[in-house]
């Protein structure tokens, strides 16, 4: 196992910032870390059912517009991750607590806004979005958003800390965390659906204990004078412009690249939505096994931005493109073997689910078409750029990310599934193919040593 994932390229022993224990301590708790989340979110998804129609269709709209949210959160953490990461690869203590404790303040301030934004003008917001939805659907959004609001501040904390865990290879404590928090989640739902009979409520106010919970817990371990990194409060309270400033250069294009994704999303929604009920309901349950599929990737960005980042830090580049070498040989490894279990288990899974032989069949071709490709072309385009941010050389990630997703994912998806009549599998070729195009200027630019040059801190 270990000559497959040692590379090429060698760097004195002295130089190997991580062992391969090091990097098997780091990935495995993301991976389990997020394979619990998504299993969850089906938990969830079924137990809401229960809850009626409206219900079920209130928490989806909602969900998609707290995506929004959860993007700018998210960027934000990744942020303050690149830039805790390399100051821990300094060996500069005191600018890292600093940089993790201003990353607390700026996510806990901009949470409370979008907070307030969302009680405030909760209604009008939703009517422009969702205007056209049944009376009961809209009362069901504005009860789940009204909740859901409040937890903006705990997810926003909770990110910030999860960072900083992550950026000291503290990953255990995320995962734990985390099943903590999902077990809260989980429960909570069961009693308020199928105890308290509280419609909405019942799954938003667990939603909102488990997000607080996971805020509070994750900040303990952050303020405790073992950790490598901690939070001070003197820190906390002050403004340094500097130090915020390192963190939404690498944010702010994470976040623009992220936010365009997801409006993307939306319309390839409403082509998918032109191709009747048997392509619609294929495609519903293809995602939601490609999300199982793509666990990979999001449990190897985070591993990049640490490894590369505190190299990055330490000014030694040729380690960094050592262990960016090692890391996607890892990637690769694993996304090989993945993918192949879970198409394995895609016959296995569609028997839970009473459809048509059409729809079945139509979903195994599209969970093939998505394996295939996520296994190989997705470690390149949407994990190593990963690496490359963590170095500091963000732009060129988002200008070939807006790129490829406007003239691949979104055109293709008009030329291959509407004119050419191919569907939602035309949708899905689009995609392969936007990969692919991220992918083969990825590796240009990594062949040409230009995301070495950039510094962030």
């Amino acid at each position: 196992m270990n000559r497959l994932i040692e590379p090429k390229m060698q760097i004195p022993e002295a130089r190997r910032r991580f062992s391969n224990a090091d990097i098997r301590k780091l990935v495995v708790p993301l991976f389990f870390e997020q394979l619990l989340v998504m299993l969850v979110g089906i938990a969830d998804t079924f137990m809401v059912s229960y809850a009626g129609d409206a219900a079920v269709s209130g928490v989806s709209l909602v969900n998609m517009f707290n995506t929004i949210f959860i993007y700018l959160f998210t960027a934000l953490a990744s942020g303050g991750a690149v830039v805790v990461s390399q100051y821990i690869g300094r060996r500069e203590r005191a600018l890292a607590d600093l940089s993790g404790s201003q990353l607390l303040m700026f996510s806990t301030l901009l949470s409370v806004v979008l907070t307030a934004v969302s009680l405030i003008w909760n209604r009008p917001l939703l009517g422009l979005l969702f205007g056209s939805v049944e009376a009961d659907v809209m009362e069901a959004c504005v009860v789940y958003l009204r909740i859901s609001a409040y937890s903006f501040p705990a997810l926003a904390v909770y990110n910030a800390g999860a960072a900083l865990c992550r950026s000291m290879n503290e990953t255990k404590i995320t995962l734990y965390v985390s099943a903590a928090s999902n077990v809260i989640n989980v429960v909570g739902n069961a009693i308020g659906i199928f105890v308290l009979h509280a419609g909405v409520a019942g799954v938003a106010y667990p939603t909102l204990a488990a997000r607080t919970f996971s805020a509070i817990a994750i900040t303990v371990f952050c303020f405790r004078g073992r950790s490598a990194v901690r939070y001070h409060m003197r820190d906390i309270f002050r403004w340094e412009g500097g130090m915020l400033w390192r963190i939404l250069k690498v944010a702010v294009p994470n976040g623009v690249e992220n936010g365009l994704f997801q409006l993307i999303k939306v319309a390839l929604s409403s082509i998918t939505a032109l191709f009747g009920t048997v392509q619609i309901a294929a495609n519903g349950i293809a995602q939601s096994i490609w999300s199982l599929a793509a666990l990979v990737g999001a449990a190897m960005g985070p591993a990049f931005v640490t490894v590369i980042g505190q190299c990055m830090g330490a000014e030694d580049s040729e380690a960094a493109e050592y262990y960016m070498q090692k890391l996607m040989r890892v990637t690769l490894l694993i996304s090989v073997v993945w993918n192949v279990l879970v198409f394995a288990a895609t016959p296995l899974i569609m028997q839970f689910y009473p459809l048509d032989e059409a729809v079945t069949q139509l979903v195994v071709v599209l969970v093939l078409i998505h394996n295939v490709f996520n296994a190989v072309f997705y470690p390149f385009s949407g994990v190593m750029p990963n690496g490359m941010r963590a170095a500091g050389d963000v732009r060129y990630a988002m200008f070939v990310s807006i790129f490829s997703t406007v003239a691949c994912r979104l055109v293709l998806s008009v030329v291959l599934g509407i004119w050419m009549n191919l569907g939602v599998i035309g949708v899905a070729l689009a995609m392969c193919c936007d990969w692919g195009v991220r992918m083969v200027f990825t590796l240009l630019r990594y062949k040409s040593g230009k995301w070495k040059r950039f510094r962030v801190i």
